[in-house]
């Protein structure tokens, strides 16, 4: 927690919220250069298709999972966490986008899923504020716009990249996690 304190303080100069959106953006922009444990690029041609793929993810998820989902607004993030979490519960209820509340949690047949929205967070200890650290170790937890999360993203956490053809249909998807967990559970399958 002192480090979040810490990285707060400076971040509230202006030169160094600066360096910190650059530093974040460079992050985001070539982690795949890092991650040497599992990766993997897939197309979804449809609804369908993400929804069985959220379906088959979702069967292999378990407490202490961090899933990362980035992409533009509309890519399909939110689509693929309902469909997730809905393919996980014994009546499927409403999962809507947490935009506002930030976090919504949902009780299902394999453990309790932590779905977070971090798109309006401004500073790193808000991400301690929302529990989010602790979740990391006991729920399954899905995080749209996780970019905030660079530093304490946990080095276990499987990244959903979402890119939107210019068709506005299909979608890519890229897969990746620096830990080979993931490869040994999600192989490299094509029908994943």
């Amino acid at each position: 927690m002192a480090i979040l304190e810490y990285i707060d303080e400076k971040l509230s100069t202006k030169r160094w919220q600066i360096s910190h959106n650059r530093l974040v953006k460079a992050i985001s922009g070539c982690h795949h250069r890092f991650m040497v444990g599992y990766h993997q690029k897939i197309s979804l041609f449809s609804e369908a298709d993400t929804q069985r793929l959220a379906k088959r993810i979702g069967q292999l998820l378990m407490p202490g999972d961090v899933i990362l989902l980035r992409g533009e607004i509309g890519s399909g993030k939110s689509f693929f966490v309902r469909a997730l979490i809905q393919s996980l519960q014994d009546m499927p209820e409403d999962v809507p986008s947490p935009t506002f509340t930030l976090i919504q949690t949902y009780i299902t047949k394999i453990g309790e899923i932590w779905h977070a929205d971090l798109y309006r967070l401004t500073a790193p200890c808000e991400i301690d504020e929302l529990g989010l650290l602790d979740a990391f170790e006991t729920a399954i937890t899905l995080v749209e716009w996780p970019e905030i999360l660079s530093l304490v993203a946990p080095s276990s956490s499987l990244y959903l990249d979402f890119k939107v053809h210019q068709d506005g249909l299909i979608r890519d998807l890229s897969l990746s996690s620096k830990s080979s967990n993931w490869s040994n559970r999600l192989g490299q399958q094509n029908d994943i």
